[in-house]
């Protein structure tokens, strides 16, 4: 999942105030459109456990899935726990994810993660957000990946992905990812919580793109308010 760690959320805010989301009608019949094309959705990090989880996701900020899975597939071959981690050291981390943009300080996080969960949590990922928040590399979206997928919490990871599609199709307009978030938390009828942030994410992944949407192709085409549709 880029940019789904503790970073800053740089260009993901607008000045202007927010549109109004969309009414409830029409948020039910988005996400029935959505829930109907991909009934369960999952997230295209691949992961064992909540501990390799936490452990994708932080290696995902400003890098893709596809590149953190090639990595992480070894990686977690020798070490899926905590202690494995740290009997793997530094230097084996290292070597398990230069492939990955900012490999250096990233693995030196993997590391200090795994010696607060077993010094602190007792080798467990606890499933609280502020928890979460203490490990070094976990911001508040890799929380919420963690809580909603590995937890079952209905949590909203917002990230550049949701910000866009949230805004264009005013599903959960919001100035910075906070706002979108609570946006999100206070539209989205409560039946498509749990799964929201999945849609959303791979809708702009595949569908609502930066650049050059493909309207042409998209599933919620008529119900969306977005002016500038390339079909």
């Amino acid at each position: 999942m880029a940019g789904a760690g503790g970073q800053k959320h740089g260009a993901m805010v607008q000045s202007r105030r927010p549109p109004q989301p969309l009414p409830f009608a029409q948020q039910v019949a988005i996400f029935s459109r959505l829930a109907s094309a991909n009934p369960a959705p999952v997230t295209e990090l691949e992961w064992t456990n909540p501990f390799t989880l936490v452990v994708a996701v932080a290696l995902s900020a400003q890098a893709t899935d596809v590149g953190v899975n090639k990595a992480t597939r070894g990686l977690f071959a020798v070490a899926d726990t905590p202690r494995k981690m740290l009997d793997l050291g530094l230097e084996g981390v290292t070597e398990h994810v230069k492939t990955i943009g900012l490999f250096r300080q990233k693995a030196k996080n993997v590391i200090a993660l795994s010696r607060i969960l077993v010094e602190e949590f007792g080798g467990e990922v606890p499933d609280s957000r502020a928890a979460l928040m203490t490990l070094p590399g976990v911001g508040r979206k890799t929380a919420n990946v963690v809580l909603n997928t590995a937890f079952g919490h209905p949590a909203q990871a917002v990230d550049t992905h949701i910000f866009r599609v949230g805004n264009r199709t005013r599903i959960a307009p919001g100035r910075d990812v906070d706002e979108v978030e609570r946006a999100i938390e206070d539209n989205v009828p409560a039946r498509f919580q749990d799964n929201a942030h999945h849609w959303l994410i791979l809708h702009g992944r595949y569908i609502c793109q930066a650049r050059r949407p493909r309207c042409a192709v998209c599933p919620i085409y008529d119900l969306c308010p977005f002016e500038e549709k390339t079909a």
